[in-house]
């Protein structure tokens, strides 16, 4: 790790998607002046990508990703048009976790994939998986599901990494991580009890999660982005919170200097 460079920090914003729905340019703005380098949307709220893009342009931020389903079928087109217009290189999904339950629903999975790979490699395009804990319970001939699942994708496919989920099926996070080597792009960061599905996040240091060891772990990472499903706290003080530990720590890099207004 001498000399390895801290990756930029980004809001993936699932986080605040009650008032994004509302108002995502609003959004778009609170999240820069936190000192987050990027944003990973998962909707655009009904505003056209090039009115998000333009403010985006004048914010200073970037879009490291986007959550948007695989372009495998008849919406393919539309989707990677938007995705186009939006100016996104990395376009990030899952499988369901019922896919998960047997060898033939992880096979047929990886096949869609696969085709929207092959999809967004036509387009300039790539796609990276996102896991949930499924991935990591279901084991076939000895093999967790997710190792079966990323034998089987084509080695363009990138992996984002979502650390908590890791956590809650039983794993260590970080040693997941740098298993992964360079095709891990992206990881997402959060804390919490690390019980299941519904659970509530809080600021990274008071869970169970050693996130600044998941941060750590792999020195291919290019974004770390960071999460919350949800909180009992307010959600923008939680991720000043976040962005503050990570930078603060020297984990990451931002647009601002960690504890400052």
């Amino acid at each position: 790790m001498s000399g390895h460079v801290a990756p930029p920090v980004a809001a993936q914003l699932w986080s605040l998607h009650e008032d994004a729905a509302k108002d995502l340019l609003g959004v778009l703005e609170r999240v820069a002046e936190i000192g987050y380098a990027a944003v990973e949307p998962i909707s655009l709220y009904g505003n056209a990508p090039s009115a998000v893009r333009g403010a985006l342009d004048r914010l200073g931020l970037d879009v490291c990703s986007t959550h948007v389903p695989f372009p495998s079928g008849d919406d393919a087109p539309a989707i990677l048009d938007t995705c186009q217009e939006l100016g996104v290189a990395t376009l990030v999904w899952s499988l369901e976790p019922e896919e998960f339950t047997t060898l033939g629903g992880v096979l047929a999975g990886a096949e869609r994939i696969n085709r929207a790979a092959a999809n967004a490699a036509a387009r300039g395009m790539r796609i990276a998986y996102h896991n949930h804990y499924a991935e990591f319970v279901n084991v076939f001939d000895g093999r967790r599901a997710y190792d079966v699942l990323l034998g089987e994708l084509d080695p363009a496919v990138v992996v984002e990494l979502d650390t908590y989920w890791v956590a809650t099926a039983g794993l260590d996070p970080a040693r997941v991580a740098a298993g992964l080597g360079d095709r891990l792009v992206f990881t997402h960061l959060k804390d919490g009890p690390a019980t299941g599905m519904d659970d509530y996040m809080v600021p990274f240091g008071e869970g169970t999660v050693d996130v600044a060891a998941a941060a750590r772990a792999n020195p291919s990472v290019e974004w770390h982005i960071v999460e919350a499903d949800r909180s009992r706290q307010d959600m923008y003080g939680l991720l000043r919170a976040c962005y503050d530990f990570l930078v603060g720590a020297g984990l990451a890099t931002g647009r601002r200097p960690a504890g400052t207004p």
